[in-house]
């Protein structure tokens, strides 16, 4: 009986967040519709400015009151919903969202280009601005996408033709404005109702990895077991291509899949190198994918944040385009940067091959399974339904 009311709790819960999520999505499209119409509105000041779109405009491009007060930033110019395809890397930055307290964000940093090169048309929060995902602290991202309304070129902008003559050439813009980690890669004009996180249709990550002594074998049969629709509760944080290097191999993983919950990829990655090290066995992803056998997490530390790659974000509507002098800019500047942290990679190498002392991985790695405690014996975190109890509690 406990079991069934337990599972009728879980039921209605589930309920109540998929409707929650239905009224989140018709919301968006609401908020898209209404800009779409504001969008047609003119300031009734006037604005002084460059009128070729693909240069920066100074100061006099913003409006003012009769009394001398700036009430916006090129308010009365044609705009567009355009998605922008973004590269970063993320070693300096405090995650992709800015919402958060600590500085710099990827995101602060690229709105802060937006508004010196005057794309934006009102504020950020007129601007219908939505982002695919959040990636964390230290995390990088080859395809990250976000979309809002940008000044154009083009008067009528009510349909999605594009015309690369006369429209601003957002990459080669915004690229000369943004620090050397954030690069734009493309952008592509969007229908009213594009959210750039609910219109994704999939997204991928990468994670790098040295191979050292992890058994590649049996990391492969245990991420078998994440394929499907799974509740992976337990791999997250409530609320292979091949380069070889001269003393080691560098592997990648590919995690697949149409959402992600937080930090999901880093708990899943952790799991498989304590079965990569032989401390876990395969089976233990079965046991942690069954909430009946294990309804609270386990304790476990994620796998580190710096060689995770948000890859690619997978739309029906978006075709990226980007200009010739643009791309033959980002591949000159990423193969600049390349050759720098090889020049630093090659430095370290040499420092190693100074040390007058051997390695001892293998001491270390028999220490490990001394010291480790299997993830099904370990202090548990609360359950879902527990914080969930806990939160209405607090409400009441």
């Amino acid at each position: 009986m406990a079991a069934s009311a337990a599972d009728g709790e879980a039921a209605a819960l589930r309920a109540e967040v998929a409707a929650l999520r239905m009224r989140v999505q018709e919301l968006e499209k609401e908020n898209q519709r209404l800009s779409k119409v504001a969008s047609s509105c003119k300031c009734e000041f006037k604005c002084k400015g460059n009128s070729e779109g693909n240069r920066l405009h100074d100061d006099s491009s913003k409006c003012t009151s009769r009394t001398g007060r700036q009430v916006g930033v090129v308010s009365h110019c044609s705009k567009r919903l355009v998605a922008l395809k973004v590269m970063y890397f993320g070693q300096r930055f405090y995650g992709f969202s800015s919402e958060g307290q600590a500085e710099p964000t990827v995101e602060s940093e690229i709105f802060k280009a937006l508004d010196r090169a005057k794309l934006l048309v009102g504020s950020r929060k007129e601007s219908s601005y939505s982002r695919c995902g959040r990636t964390d602290k230290g995390v990088s991202a080859t395809g990250q996408v976000i979309s809002l309304f940008l000044r154009s070129n083009i008067k009528d902008t009510g349909g999605d033709v594009l015309d690369e003559r006369s429209e601003i050439d957002y990459v080669k813009v915004l690229n000369r404005i943004l620090p050397q980690d954030i690069r734009v890669l493309g952008w592509c004009p969007v229908p009213a109702d594009f959210h750039a996180r609910f219109t994704c249709l999939g997204r991928e990550y990468k994670y790098l990895f040295w191979k050292g002594d992890l058994d590649i074998l049996e990391m492969q049969k245990a991420a078998s077991k994440f394929i499907g629709e799974h509740d992976f509760r337990n791999f997250c944080k409530m609320d292979a291509a091949n380069k070889r290097s001269n003393d080691d191999e560098l592997c990648s993983m590919t995690i697949k899949g149409s959402a992600f919950l937080w930090h999901q990829v880093r708990c899943m990655v952790a799991v498989l190198f304590l079965i990569g090290q032989g401390l876990e066995s395969p089976s233990v992803v079965d046991s942690l994918l069954d909430i009946s056998v294990t309804p609270r997490k386990p304790q476990y530390k994620m796998a580190p944040e710096l060689p995770l790659i948000l890859h690619s974000c997978l739309f029906d509507t978006a075709n990226f385009i980007c200009s010739s002098d643009a791309s033959q800019s980002l591949i000159e500047h990423l193969k600049d940067e390349y050759r720098q942290y090889m020049l630093q990679a090659a430095i370290f190498h040499e420092a190693l091959s100074c040390l007058p002392f051997p390695e001892s991985s293998s001491l270390r790695t028999l220490q490990k399974k001394r010291n480790h405690i299997p993830l099904l014996s370990r202090q548990t975190e609360p359950s879902y339904e527990e914080r969930v109890a806990k939160v209405k509690t607090k409400v009441s």
